[in-house]
């Protein structure tokens, strides 16, 4: 009986011991999960970012397949000030329903692919400062064009999956049919065939497509609360998330949105839209800290 009671005592210390070593292994994995720090990308002499393939002039690849686009422009500058090279930025595609994955799986270390801050992103992911402003807008076609969103009961409207325009309508007129796609150039298309009586996105990017797209026009210019966009990191990486506020502070003082909003949105946006209600100035940042 002693002999058993020794056996049992000896079987209990060796579960706790492996418990502890499991503990501490899960400590050290949890550690390595979150390596995109500022000082694992230069030790990798990259940083990969997560850019839209299909939202021009935001993020899209043109026809020689070169990243372009606003978002674009940003992500070569974060790479010269981190790594000394605008080249040394990996570009990974994503969709608007992907981009939180992307982060949480390391498949990027930073998203820029016009993600709009919202209270339940901020669960799952970590934002830096913004650097654009947006609201939702709504395009239709000629002849028929939506100015009012009561205008849309009874019809169907088209939408991106994981965009704020999906969870705005389901929760603000859930009896209003949306039509789900996952990639803007779907959502678009979509909207061309007639399959929907209008389609709902960032104002930023449906003021460009209609200017773009003759026979539409956005007959809702601002829906709801004005929102913020901003980079993104996976949730828990300060290191990285403090690096890019600071990098935000310093490029807005320099001027540095001005010029890439003049060198890749203005000949799209044309007197359409104003510059100072897409970017951030520096009393705004200074407000929303």
């Amino acid at each position: 009986m002693k002999k058993f009671s020794r056996i049992l005592v000896v079987l209990a210390v060796l579960s706790m011991a492996i418990g502890l070593m499991t503990g501490c292994g899960n400590k050290k994995s949890e550690k390595s999960d979150n390596q995109s720090s500022v000082e694992q990308n230069k030790k990798n002499g990259k940083i990969k970012v997560g850019v839209f393939s299909d939202k021009h002039p935001f993020g899209y690849v043109d026809k020689k397949v070169n990243n372009k686009g606003y978002d674009v422009v940003l992500a070569h500058r974060l790479a010269k000030d981190l790594l000394g090279d605008e080249n040394k930025v990996e570009f990974v595609l994503v969709e608007a329903a992907s981009r939180v994955e992307f982060l949480q799986s390391n498949k990027v270390d930073v998203i820029l692919a016009n993600f709009t801050v919202t209270d339940e992103r901020k669960e799952v992911v970590d934002y830096a400062l913004p650097y654009m402003k947006v609201s939702l807008g709504v395009v239709s076609p000629n002849g028929k064009v939506i100015t009012d969103v009561k205008q849309l009961k009874g019809k169907k409207l088209i939408v991106n999956k994981g965009t704020t325009a999906e969870t705005y309508f389901t929760q603000k007129y859930p009896d209003i049919e949306l039509l789900k796609y996952d990639q803007n150039t779907e959502a678009f298309n979509a909207l061309k065939d007639g399959r929907g009586a209008a389609l709902a996105h960032d104002n930023t990017l449906v003021y460009a497509w209609a200017r773009e797209n003759k026979g539409f026009t956005t007959g809702i210019k601002s829906l709801g609360e004005h929102d913020f966009i901003a980079p993104a990191v996976k949730k828990g990486n300060d290191d990285l998330k403090g690096w890019i506020d600071d990098e935000i502070t310093k490029l807005t003082k320099e001027g540095f949105f001005e010029k890439d909003y003049k060198k890749t949105l203005l000949p799209v946006y044309g007197k359409t839209v104003e510059a100072d209600t897409v970017i951030m100035n520096e009393k705004e940042l200074k407000e929303y800290k």
